[in-house]
């Protein structure tokens, strides 16, 4: 059994009214301490690391509203590589937690709550759900956050990345993603036929980002009538070639024995008056 097995097992315990369940720290000690990211709620500072079942020494808490990670590199992500370099945290774990009020603002409700702070909208980023890391849904939040530490060239690939979420209501951890699976990266093939599918995939993600743009910022490919041409006419030259090929082996007369037939020619009446 891993450290998160034992604490995600003593919290279900727990709540469910086992008084005796505790994480047997004793047998985990390989993995302490742990680093973990949290709300600024003052709702969690009775909450954890109790939920958690850690004592105090054996947790490295950090906090910002919302439990937010913008980027890989982020000044959050520096707080956490520094919390594994410098304190010695063995495992990472971000932690939402229900009724968050960060999740619940809106766009328009932070600008009014900014001006009457005497922030005015111009001093303020352009992109505020961007730079501020406004999120849906609380789930959606940290899942994300672990998604960016995972890809973070901050944090070593042997450290655990968990995310959960805190019901604050009834004390339940759910465990969101475990750190401890390894996920199998699918490798697509070099080629005409990989880079398609490449190309596939990042039109579908480009599709789900699509609700972020504004149509007047979207750019097309400029394709040229004549490069279509060029294209069409080289493929036919291709083929013929081939063609060519076959018939130099198997004959012209065995090769149209194989070819399936062809259908009949339709004659169109001509629009050209006939000569006088």
């Amino acid at each position: 059994m891993h450290l998160f097995e034992a604490v995600v097992d003593a919290n279900r315990r727990m709540v469910a009214g086992d008084k005796s369940a505790v994480v047997p720290v004793a047998e985990f000690r390989a993995a302490l301490p742990i680093a973990a990211l949290t709300c600024i709620d003052a709702r969690l500072n009775h909450v954890l690391p109790e939920m958690l079942g850690l004592p105090e020494e054996h947790f490295i808490w950090l906090r910002n509203a919302g439990n937010i990670i913008t980027g890989p590199v982020s000044s959050t992500m520096r707080s956490l590589a520094m919390a594994c370099a410098i304190k010695g945290g063995k495992e990472i774990a971000i932690i939402g937690h229900s009724d968050c009020l960060v999740g619940k603002t809106t766009a328009m409700q932070l600008l009014e709550r900014f001006a009457a702070l005497g922030v005015d909208r111009q001093r303020l980023p352009e992109n505020l759900v961007e730079y501020f890391g406004m999120f849906g849904t609380e789930r959606q939040n940290v899942i994300k956050a672990v998604d960016f530490v995972r890809a973070s060239p901050l944090i070593g690939a042997k450290v655990p990345v968990h995310g959960l979420l805190l019901d604050l209501k009834s004390g339940k951890l759910e465990w969101l993603v475990n750190g401890y699976q390894q996920f199998q990266t699918v490798t697509v093939p070099v080629g005409p036929g990989g880079q398609a599918l490449r190309q596939a995939g990042e039109a579908l993600e480009t599709l789900g980002q699509i609700g972020n743009l504004a149509v007047g910022e979207m750019k097309f490919p400029e394709t040229k009538i004549g490069e279509l041409v060029k294209t069409a006419h080289d493929r036919v030259h291709q083929a013929e070639k081939v063609t060519a090929a076959i018939e130099g082996k198997l004959g012209p007369k065995s090769l149209a024995a194989a070819a399936p037939p062809l259908l009949p020619k339709i004659h169109l009446p001509s629009n050209k008056k006939p000569r006088s």
